[in-house]
């Protein structure tokens, strides 16, 4: 999946890797595990999301907080 980043600095692509290397898909985190698609959605757009969704997520995927996100820092044009 490919992913427009804007100038936030929390990346979310480690979240897209390690869900296909689970073996999982949104329509699977959605419809069996309850995220909803508005959180989905969020993530796709960069945008915040809370800890309890990330501590769900470290759950369902049986994995640690850098699988799902990532801190970028802004280049000085970004600033």
């Amino acid at each position: 999946m490919t992913i427009k980043y804007n100038k936030n600095m929390i990346s979310y692509e480690p979240f897209w890797k390690t869900v296909k290397k689970r073996g999982e898909t949104t329509y699977t985190l959605i419809y069996r595990h309850g995220i909803s698609s508005a959180t989905i959605d969020r993530m796709k757009k960069g945008k915040g999301i809370s800890t309890a969704k990330i501590d769900d997520f470290c759950r369902i995927l049986n994995c640690n907080v850098q699988d799902i996100l990532e801190y970028r820092e802004r280049s000085p044009e970004q600033k």
